[in-house]
């Protein structure tokens, strides 16, 4: 059947800036923390894994980058997109990073914990910061290597930002993506392997996802191949690094700073060790630029179907040519398409427009028509052995 023309509810389980929560129309939309039978799910850092989902969400919205604290794995069961906000905090991470190599760099938190315990007059004062700011001498950027591993959004911002300080880059990524090649400055040297960079760069910044393949991604191991006196910053993911194997490189020399934004128990007082309190998508403007992009993304779904940025299905994006338009989540096996498509001959609709697309075990589809749908195909499709969502959306509930 199709969606209801009341008001759709979306639950909030985060203080949201209200620039993103604008971009619900109040007359079409009820937006809150109180909310109940929410269409759509906006969170930011709330742990849903032990959340029961309501049964009427139809997606959730992730108003930043990671999606950890999202049961993925489950929405995927219900054919539910799970839309996240990448590359919109990317400039406040960027800046950030770039503190943090001038942090490393200078020994900057070194320096102001050693001036905040001194004591005395000015002219005690005076000779102790001369005895004593020899221990934190520092290095300058220009022609250093910094090690860019990840060059998604952020990472090519960094790498672009450290080439204008007069550094070398050298970066690893064997996914990245056209898109993030375009934007890549072409003075970024290409690296083969993460070992290559961890041996030859000054400076190891990360900027990948925590999934299986990349939890302890620096361990141990990789921390020896480290060129010695380097330095490590971690503004991605907590996870990605072995702390107790940093830990050690430090107590060894190896490593001269570790700069992270995961404060940890082991991590903490360490006179190497600088931990930021998760400052990365900190700013006004970032925390308006992921609710603005994440709430248009959950919109056009709602009202359209469109899927953008989600992080479970292929973008699937296709202007109305119609005002009657159906659209399909199913399991990404043969004859979906050939089934659907049947089933629409079957009621005597003509098929206006067709895309689908798949990503994984899923796929997508929107089907335009050019007249009115019946409940009756609706519960058909539906009833087919692999869909797993079907959403009837005639442009009257636009």
């Amino acid at each position: 059947m199709a969606e209801s023309p009341a008001r759709r509810n979306i639950l909030t389980l985060n203080a949201i800036s209200g620039v993103g929560l604008a971009r619900f129309p109040a007359e079409r939309y009820h937006v809150g923390g109180d909310v109940t039978a929410p269409e759509a799910i906006l969170v930011r850092s709330h742990d849903m894994h032990k959340m029961d989902i309501p049964a009427s969400v139809r997606a959730i919205g992730r108003a930043g980058a990671g999606t950890n604290n999202i049961p993925v794995k489950l929405m995927n069961e219900r054919g539910l997109p799970v839309f996240n906000a990448p590359g919109a905090n990317a400039n406040a991470v960027k800046e950030l990073i770039i503190a943090a190599l001038l942090i490393a760099a200078r020994n900057l938190l070194p320096a102001v914990r050693f001036v905040d315990g001194l004591k005395g007059d000015d002219q005690a004062l005076h000779k102790l910061v001369e005895d004593g700011k020899k221990q934190f001498a520092g290095m300058e950027l220009p022609g250093r290597t910094l090690g860019v591993i990840g060059l998604g959004k952020i990472g090519s911002l960094v790498a672009d930002a450290a080439i204008k300080l007069g550094m070398n880059v050298l970066g690893y990524d064997p996914e990245i993506t056209v898109d993030a090649a375009w934007s890549l400055p072409a003075q970024v040297r290409k690296a083969h392997s993460i070992e290559e960079v961890l041996r030859a760069a000054d400076f190891v910044t990360l900027h990948v996802p925590l999934v299986p393949a990349t939890r302890n991604l620096i361990n141990a191991q990789r921390v020896t191949l480290m060129k010695k006196g380097s330095a490590l910053l971690n503004f991605s993911r907590d996870g990605i690094v072995d702390n107790a194997a940093v830990l050690a490189g430090l107590e060894t020399k190896h490593l001269r700073a570790y700069v992270c934004d995961f404060p940890a128990e082991k991590l903490l007082g360490h006179p190497q060790v600088v931990a930021l309190p998760h400052l990365g998508a900190s700013t006004r403007e970032a925390e308006d630029n992921c609710a603005v992009m994440v709430a248009d993304q959950v919109r056009d779904f709602l009202e359209h179907g469109n899927i953008r940025n989600a992080v479970n299905f292929a973008d699937v994006v296709m202007a109305r040519e119609s005002d009657y338009r159906i659209a399909i989540a199913n399991a990404n096996v043969p004859n979906m398409v050939g089934q659907i498509s049947t089933a629409l001959a079957r009621a005597s609709l003509n098929i206006h427009n067709m895309l689908n697309k798949s990503h994984g075990d899923l796929a997508y589809t929107l089907v335009d028509v050019d007249s009115a749908v019946p409940d009756a195909l609706i519960a058909e499709l539906a009833a087919i052995k692999g869909v797993l969502a079907v959403r009837y959306l005639p442009v009257t509930l636009v």
